[in-house]
């Protein structure tokens, strides 16, 4: 029978935690392939069709550091509103909003806004590019 140490039953090792992004997205088939294409790049990804499953993901997962969002959602609340909720409750947590419709909407500061259509390995540089701003840390 084998042996076993202490350090191989001690205490499990810390994995560190990776960040959380959140794709808040209406059409299913754009949501799907840029939360696959980001899962597939080793992010932890949720997912939300509006503002307010964004804002009840963001309450409930405190790892969350990017939102990636449309402009346009359904409901009452945009990504322009879900940006101004997420600057003024999440402030550790960075927006990227996407929009193919022009002129570009007013934003506030901090948010990144990349036109429709794009590639999918687009987002993931802008994704990692908040990851590496300070206040997206996970301190």
């Amino acid at each position: 029978m084998a042996q076993h140490t202490s350090s191989t039953f001690g205490a499990a090792a810390e994995v560190p935690l990776l960040p959380h992004i959140l794709v808040v997205e209406d059409d299913v088939l754009v949501r799907v392939a840029a939360a696959q294409y980001l899962r597939g790049r080793g992010f932890p990804v949720l997912e939300a069709v509006n503002v307010d499953e964004a804002v009840d993901i963001l309450r409930a997962d405190s790892l969350v550091r990017v939102v990636f969002a449309d402009v346009r959602l359904p409901g009452p609340r945009d990504g322009v509103e879900l940006a101004r909720v997420i600057h003024r409750d999440f402030p550790k947590v960075e927006v990227l909003l996407t929009s193919g419709i022009s002129p570009f909407p007013e934003l506030q500061g901090g948010v990144t806004l990349i036109k429709k259509p794009y590639f999918l390995v687009d987002i993931e540089r802008h994704v990692r590019s908040l990851l590496a701003r300070p206040r997206a840390g996970l301190g």
